[in-house]
């Protein structure tokens, strides 16, 4: 199956996709599983998880003291500005698994600092390897050596904030039930993507300007 493990509903600040939306582009373009990772809530994947026709992983990109961290299988929200430690020590509690989004990207991205990416890669599960919002290609590369290199579990996902940006990356995998059964078939995926034009991107910092000004995230 196709899953999209990095997208963002209206329950992020910085999105306006509400979850017909995001069920209905899903099914227009064959993605049939996502984790939806909105910013420091699991609220919006809760409810899709009980909309959805196709299985959705409860996540949550947390927005530590130093950088950003994806946590799935979440059943209770992580509050924001915790140390990067103490979020993937709530993210383990909660039997779910560490994600590092976009690590290696920059322009205007929040990756998790390199000192703490280095001292807790011992409690990181996957790493996004390919962000379509990431527009360097050296980003993507960097993060696969750094998979590679500590044997870790590999992912991509479209980082969708608008539902005609979902999609733009996936991993081709096997079904899968729970973290374990998830890390088996994300071992034996395969990663597609192409890159989110920036034309696409502004069009959606366009239409959700109002919304982040009321949220103060700009």
């Amino acid at each position: 199956m196709k899953a999209d493990l990095h997208l963002h509903t209206c329950y992020s600040p910085d999105s306006r996709s509400s979850l017909p939306d995001i069920i209905r582009r899903c099914g227009k373009i064959g993605i049939e599983c996502v984790a939806v990772t909105d910013h420091n809530t699991i609220e919006g994947a809760l409810k899709m998880r009980e909309m959805a026709p196709f299985p959705v992983i409860v996540g949550e990109e947390v927005m530590s003291s130093a950088g950003e961290i994806i946590g799935y299988f979440l059943k209770e929200p992580i509050p924001e500005g915790l140390p990067p430690d103490e979020v993937m020590a709530r993210i383990k509690s909660q039997g779910g698994l560490v994600c590092l989004p976009h690590p290696f990207a920059g322009l205007g991205r929040h990756p998790l600092k390199a000192e703490h990416r280095e001292a807790l890669r011992g409690q990181i599960d996957i790493v996004e390897v390919f962000n379509a919002r990431s527009l360097g290609r050296n980003f993507s590369e960097e993060a696969r050596r750094f998979a590679t290199a500590h044997g870790l579990l590999q992912s991509a996902g479209s980082d969708a904030h608008s539902p005609r940006e979902i999609g733009y990356a996936y991993v081709e995998m096997p079904p899968f039930d729970g973290p374990e059964g998830f890390k088996t078939a994300l071992a034996k995926g395969h990663i597609f993507g192409r890159r989110n034009g920036l034309g696409n991107r502004l069009l959606t910092m366009i239409e959700t300007l109002p919304k982040r000004l009321r949220n103060g995230d700009v």
